[in-house]
């Protein structure tokens, strides 16, 4: 792969010779570093870059410019660096023209001008979304490779796996891609082998489970210590709240996690309205930012590896582990939030994963290209899901149980999604069948007002409805409510359910010493904001918990 580019643009000539020398000093070895003077200079460069295949990963540009305007220079380039990131340097006159850049073009991220010292005004910034760029566009000459079938639930469960996970990986289907035929051919693969998971300098894995995918790829399945201050188990926002909190005050902290961190919440292609991001960001952008940050602190996480039970053993509680092994720590936190509940729906369960979805990684959606698509569901996570793969679908359907949206999805998404020309909304409609030979082929749509009843082609499923905890292995020590949800502190003393002399802290369960934060928890909020806080205030209670015993 070329070295990506970085592009500058001012017309000053003493700014444009500076800031190119500050990006060249510090990125210079990773990254080629071209100048422009003028914003026709500028498209003129990115013009070449692009014929010769380079990469633009960023274009930093003055906003006021004579002839063409940063922003006007901006959104012009993006037919020739579709994935950069934009960076506006600015006067402080102008911030409301780059706030509404950030909804008209895309921008990135102002920065008012001067940028001195660099080293805590621009590098901050510039690293923030060279960052991002390099997650979002990896080199593919390490990446994985997965070989399956298009409509194979396993192969979706695979690739979901990598994607969720942050390892570039590419896709070959072998009824589609010649070369997809090719490795399977090379590796002498059966159906039963599919899909194969080809990983550099390893052997080529046959339909790996999990763990042993997550073994093959260096993530850690295994606990390291044989006593922890604190087990979090589940890796969403709540748990990496958590898990961040813990680790920077000292207590040994470790994170489980079946799936990959990020929980329902790293499905999101933009959550747009969490404190401190006004242009949003993607749930997988804001769990890898919370992995490092909790990495950074000392908390080990350990992945693909489900949780079966709990036990308490005097003074310290014991985390069963799926298959064998357990993690014993002297508290324990319940972050395992909620899953989307099942569609019961005639014909639905032998198709899911063939074409029938819950949730929805970018990955799917680019799978999408140019089909018809079919979203269920009415909260904020089906909106984020509609407008995503409306990116990639010929058009989008979003079936609405209820009257309106309005009850039950934010304003800002409700505006996007009906001023999308691909996108219908369909309320007071239900999917009451599904149907298909080995993958979804095609839908009936039942109209709840109406009881009029349709047969849709359709090849693609997605669910977003309700959510169901994640509690069955805490057995009878931890007490829920009918749907599964854990009780936390007054609502225990209310119930009765609570024993000890002490009044039970704001978040501990009935099992002293056991906390639950974030979606789990009985009359949560359900929002990743929330969650994060109450991640942090079960490490307060925590602490205290431990000066007790």
């Amino acid at each position: 792969m070329s070295k990506p580019a970085i592009v500058t643009v001012d017309d000053d000539p003493m700014v444009s010779a500076a800031i190119s020398r500050d990006l060249r000093r510090r990125y210079g070895d990773d990254y080629l570093v071209v100048k422009a003077t003028s914003g026709a200079q500028a498209l003129a460069a990115l013009t070449k870059l692009a014929l010769r295949n380079q990469p633009i990963a960023l274009i930093a540009t003055d906003q006021r410019m004579p002839g063409m305007t940063g922003i006007e220079l901006l959104g012009r380039a993006r037919e020739h660096a579709p994935t950069a990131k934009y960076l506006l340097l600015t006067a402080y006159a102008d911030t409301d023209v780059a706030i509404r850049a950030i909804n008209d073009i895309g921008l990135d991220y102002y920065l008012l001008k001067p940028w001195d010292p660099p080293e805590d005004q621009l590098f901050p910034v510039v690293d923030d979304l060279l960052g991002d760029w390099r997650h979002a566009n990896p080199e593919h000459t390490s990446d994985v490779r997965v070989v399956g079938n298009r409509w194979s639930d396993r192969a979706h469960d695979i690739k979901t796996f990598l994607a969720r996970n942050h390892v570039p990986y590419h896709w070959y289907d072998v009824e589609r891609d010649a070369e997809g035929q090719r490795l399977r051919e090379l590796a002498g693969a059966a159906d039963d082998d599919l899909p194969l998971v080809l990983v550099p300098d390893g052997d080529t894995l046959r339909s790996p489970t999990t763990i042993d995918l997550a073994s093959a790829l260096g993530l850690r399945t295994r606990a390291e210590q044989p006593l922890y201050d604190v087990c979090i188990v589940g890796g969403g926002p709540a748990g990496l709240a958590a898990g961040v909190y813990a680790a920077s005050e000292g207590l040994s902290t470790v994170i489980v996690e079946r799936e990959a961190p990020g929980g329902q919440a790293g499905l999101s292609a933009a959550i747009e309205n969490y404190l401190g991001f006004p242009r949003g960001l993607t749930g997988s952008d804001l769990a890898a930012r919370a992995v490092a940050q909790a990495s950074r602190f000392g908390a080990e996480m350990v992945l693909a590896r489900g949780v079966v039970g709990l036990e308490s053993r005097g003074p310290v509680h014991a985390v069963l582990l799926e298959g064998s092994g357990e993690i014993e720590a002297r508290a324990v936190i319940i972050a395992t939030g909620v899953s989307y509940r099942s569609l019961e729906v005639d014909g639905l369960g032998d198709l899911t994963g063939r074409g029938v979805y819950y949730g929805a990684t970018a990955s799917e959606a680019s799978q999408c290209q140019g089909d018809e698509v079919y979203v269920v569901g009415a909260a904020n996570s089906a909106g984020q899901a509609a407008l995503n793969l409306a990116r990639y679908a010929k058009r989008v359907v979003l079936l609405v149980r209820g009257d309106t949206l309005t009850t039950s999805m934010s304003r800002y998404l409700i505006d996007k999604i009906t001023s999308a020309a691909n996108i219908e909304v369909r309320c007071r409609t239900e999917v009451a069948s599904c149907r298909g030979d080995g993958h979804l082929e095609a839908l009936t749509l039942a109209d709840r007002a109406s009881g009029r009843v349709e047969e849709v082609p359709a090849s693609w499923l997605f669910v977003f409805v309700g959510a169901s905890p994640r509690t069955d292995w805490l057995g009878e020590s931890v007490v829920r409510d009918g749907k599964g949800f854990v009780m936390t502190g007054p609502e225990l003393v209310a119930a009765g359910r609570w024993t000890l002399p002490r009044p039970p802290f704001a978040l501990e369960t009935s099992l002293p010493g056991v906390f639950a934060a974030g979606d789990v928890r009985l009359d949560s909020m359900k929002r990743v904001a929330s969650a994060v806080g109450e991640g942090a205030m079960s490490v307060y209670l925590v602490h205290r918990y431990l000066a007790t015993v």
